[in-house]
């Protein structure tokens, strides 16, 4: 009889503990989270486990980037071709001849002119910049200006001296941190080698690697997976090509703009202005500050009025032109967004977090509504449709813009 008791008392326990723990959503989710803060407790003590992961990433890191990016460049181009009937790997070999070519020119016209220019501009920066705050100094030394720096500051050529200041260690900086560039030359030679070789596999074999991936993935998750793959892809696709345009055709219109009102190191300063414009928002600003002070200083005052209105021109054509037909709104990302995450990815990670803070959380946006949606399906509290608040007015224009991303995803 004691046997049985026991045994009935046994199957009690055992059925309340699979009721209110083992079948308890909350009590398994509570358990998922406690385990996942238990392992990045654990991970700093067992951060050397990973050392060869870190040493690989550390080598063929930059390269892997380099490629990727050229890979999301060229590969629809490589696409295309095929639908021409001309075969995968005939068509890798016209793109690497020209791209061949291309570098061949450049090597032989361009590179000679940037490189005396960049020599010519790091070698005279310091006297360009002092020329510049003297002439700043000049301009505040005026007597109107003079008794509002008293009434503001309280003393003296207040205002000018923080001017200057500011100023002089920001550049200062600035060109202090040229040295540690030049110390990376040797890790940017070898990813410059070894990029080729791992582009041309991309190329040749990266449009089956998501057939390769689903292999590891659960047979009922492959359709969502692949989906979720699909739109990463694409946002990640859309974003790199679309940014190498828009800064393309930015450091394009500088240079021509800047040639034809003659000024100085127009091609250095166009191809500056090109690469900070991977900056959203801020990268153009900043590439005006050199071209400004070079104006100021080499040139009459009328060379700043002529640089403000190639400024000005390529601001339009950039925000009116280049911008709509290359980047549309494909990513979809609204512009107080933006700046919050280039301000929170700034903050965390310094220049590298800037520029790839928007499609980092591109991609993150796109896992995080396939989670929303499967959490959407699995609880089913989200059935009805039914919104209280009014709905908003939506433009023939943008609903046809939306009708055509949907078309797309699908």
């Amino acid at each position: 009889m004691e046997p049985e008791k026991n045994k009935t008392a046994f199957s009690l326990a055992a059925s309340w503990f699979v009721r209110w723990v083992l079948n308890n959503k909350a009590v398994s989710v509570l358990v998922i989270l406690l385990l996942i803060q238990v392992n990045i407790l654990l991970l700093p003590r067992i951060s050397f486990i990973f050392a060869p992961l870190f040493a690989l990433i550390s080598v063929m890191g930059l390269p892997l980037i380099m490629a990727g990016v050229l890979y999301y460049l060229l590969s629809p181009l490589i696409d295309w071709m095929e639908t021409k009937k001309i075969n995968r790997l005939g068509g890798i070999t016209i793109v690497f001849v020209v791209i061949l070519g291309l570098l061949a020119w450049g090597v032989t016209a361009l590179i000679p002119v940037i490189r005396e220019q960049s020599l010519s501009l790091l070698e005279n920066w310091q006297d360009y910049l002092a020329s510049f705050i003297a002439k700043i100094d000049t301009f505040f030394e005026s007597e109107f200006l003079a008794g509002l720096q008293e009434q503001l500051t309280g003393e003296e050529g207040g205002i000018t001296a923080t001017i200057t200041d500011q100023v002089g260690g920001f550049f200062g900086s600035t060109v202090s941190g040229i040295g540690n560039v030049f110390g990376i030359v040797t890790t940017t030679v070898l990813a410059l080698i070894t990029t080729p070789f791992i582009l041309f596999y991309l190329l040749k074999d990266g449009h089956h690697l998501p057939y390769h991936i689903m292999k590891f993935v659960p047979s009922h998750m492959r359709e969502q997976t692949y989906r979720l793959l699909r739109e990463m892809n694409m946002q990640i696709s859309q974003y790199i090509r679309g940014q190498l345009l828009v800064a393309f055709f930015v450091g394009l219109m500088f240079w021509i703009g800047l040639s034809i009102i003659g000024l100085e190191y127009a091609l250095t300063l166009g191809i500056l202005a090109g690469a900070l414009n991977l900056i959203p928002f801020l990268g153009t600003f900043i590439a005006v500050i050199p071209i400004f002070i070079i104006a100021i200083v080499l040139h009459p005052p009328l060379m700043l009025l002529k640089v403000l209105i190639v400024f000005i021109i390529e601001q339009t054509l950039e925000g009116r032109v280049v911008q709509p037909l290359v980047l549309g709104s494909s990513l979809n990302i609204h512009p107080v967004t933006i700046i919050a995450v280039l301000l929170t990815a700034g903050s965390l990670f310094g220049l590298p977090g800037v520029i790839i803070g928007i499609p980092a959380y591109a991609v993150l946006k796109v896992v995080l509504v396939h989670l929303f949606k499967w959490y959407q399906s699995y609880t089913g509290m989200y059935a009805d449709d039914y919104n209280p608040a009014p709905k908003p007015l939506v433009s023939e224009k943008k609903k046809k813009k939306l009708l055509k991303r949907k078309k797309k995803m699908t």
